[in-house]
């Protein structure tokens, strides 16, 4: 993605392109094609927040999936923002039980 958008390009993207809802409850994360930035978009009651990570060194190990977008927990946007690789990530299978006994 163009990493000029700020805001307002930022906010374009995600009802136009993606048909998502920018005031939804929600982190728009959009990384650069080198992986070494990051920008998060996200409204917060009365004005959008734009924060913004530039790597020295490294790369982010951007989820790999042939979809624009990937949907991430806050938990794995956080891995994802301290550089861990979350294709290689695999916690236990989620167990639902009816009824204790």
């Amino acid at each position: 993605m163009d990493f000029r958008k700020s805001i307002n390009g930022l906010v374009a993207v995600v009802e136009q392109s993606l048909k998502l809802d920018a005031f939804a409850p929600a982190l728009y994360a959009f990384g650069n094609r080198r992986r070494d930035k990051v920008k998060v978009l996200t409204w917060d009651r009365n004005g959008f927040w734009l924060h913004y990570k530039r790597l020295e060194r490294d790369r982010f190990a951007w989820p790999r999936q042939g979809e624009t977008t990937v949907r991430l927990t806050l938990e794995q946007l956080g891995w994802l923002l301290q550089g861990y690789d979350l294709g290689a990530m695999r916690g236990h299978t989620a167990f639902y039980v009816r009824r204790a006994s």
